[in-house]
């Protein structure tokens, strides 16, 4: 059962994709809150502060990309337990190789399915 104070972040600085990520994870049961960043330093800092327990992250984002916000996340041991799902449209196995690297849990090709999002959401928080 999703616990009451559950999180989860996108980070993307594609409006649309935020946005359709954050319709489809309302979807939810137990509402949990969803954050978003537009770029990956921001996205770093919300990460940080809020904690969230899942992270839609998406590679290539202005000031900070995927790869690097995923390997400070990974250097932080306060951060250890939290998923991070990697959203790229790079599908290439190069992309994977290094995304595994730096700490990745999940890839996601996009465009993406949204069903696929909701099912890999409920797994990784135990949600019916």
């Amino acid at each position: 059962m999703i616990t009451q104070n559950a999180k989860i972040a996108i980070v993307d600085d594609e409006v649309h994709i935020r946005a359709l990520l954050e319709q489809t994870l309302e979807d939810l049961e137990g509402e949990p809150e969803i954050l978003t960043a537009s770029n990956g330093a921001e996205g770093l800092a919300l990460i940080e502060s809020e904690r969230p327990q899942l992270v839609f992250l998406d590679v290539m984002m202005p000031l900070m990309n995927g790869y690097d916000v995923c390997a400070a996340v990974r250097k932080n041991p306060e951060l250890a337990a939290t998923t991070i799902v990697m959203l790229t449209a790079k599908g290439q196995e190069s992309d994977r190789v290094h995304g595994l690297e730096v700490g990745v849990n999940y890839f996601m090709t996009k465009p993406f399915d949204p069903d696929e999002i909701l099912d890999l959401a409920r797994k990784i928080l135990q949600v019916p």
